[in-house]
């Protein structure tokens, strides 16, 4: 058993694929979070404005986002729009795919946060005197966030297991180095296993952190009030 994990991932440094993989998996993860939420945010409020063209705008992203599978979009992204414009970098389209996807679950989760305030916050703000862009800053968001974390959470660890398909277009993350570690050494299981175990601590570990947070910043708005 030793001798066998240790001939497939240790010998000839092939476990140092592995970390190699997992920050270019984390690097497309965040990043990607990173563009879908300012996506997300632009197309939400599209969605609750009053102007019937950005409605439909934004209406359109998200239904074409969301019924086209990531791999097939990814690939796309590269070898139709992006190759033929020179950009070769898997790792940006990849960042750049990943995020447009992201941006049209975003707007939705955050769409329904914003909705979910009462909205005799939005007429209280008003008559306070403030505008309704410093009402939706300063009241409805801070509110709205609270309201979406868990599903944000999810969204994002949804991401990281989503970013395994980014070796369709040659980009070595975590799920390609354990692959190549199969290919060289014709083991499945090893490798494999690995892999999962890590997309499995990795989905562990960020719930828990997120859930702390969620409960720190339920506590702290309670203090306030």
């Amino acid at each position: 058993m030793w001798q066998t994990f240790f001939n497939t991932m240790i010998a000839n440094g092939r476990w140092r694929l592995i970390p190699r993989g997992l920050g270019t998996t984390m690097l497309i993860a965040v990043c990607a979070v990173a563009i879908g939420s300012v996506l997300g945010c632009i197309f939400a409020l599209c969605k609750i404005s009053r102007s019937r063209l950005l409605r439909c705008i934004a209406q359109v992203y998200t239904t074409i986002i969301r019924g086209i599978p990531m791999a097939t979009q990814l690939m796309i992204f590269y070898f139709v729009i992006f190759s033929p414009m020179g950009m070769s970098n898997a790792v940006l389209v990849a960042i750049i795919s990943f995020g447009i996807n992201s941006g049209a679950y975003c707007t939705e989760i955050f769409r329904a946060g914003i909705q979910g305030v009462d909205s005799g916050q939005m007429e209280a703000g008003r008559s306070l005197g403030l505008s309704w862009w410093q009402t939706l800053v300063n009241i409805i968001l801070p509110q709205a966030f609270r309201l979406i974390l868990p599903t944000f959470t999810s969204e994002f660890i949804t991401l990281i297991k989503e970013t395994s398909v980014a070796s369709f277009i040659a980009v070595v993350d975590l799920q390609k180095a354990c692959d190549n570690i199969r290919n060289a050494t014709y083991n499945a299981w090893i490798p494999l296993l690995t892999c999962a175990a890590i997309y499995l601590c990795l989905t562990l570990g960020l719930t828990k952190i997120f859930s702390i947070f969620e409960r720190r910043l339920s506590q702290g708005l309670s203090q306030n009030h």
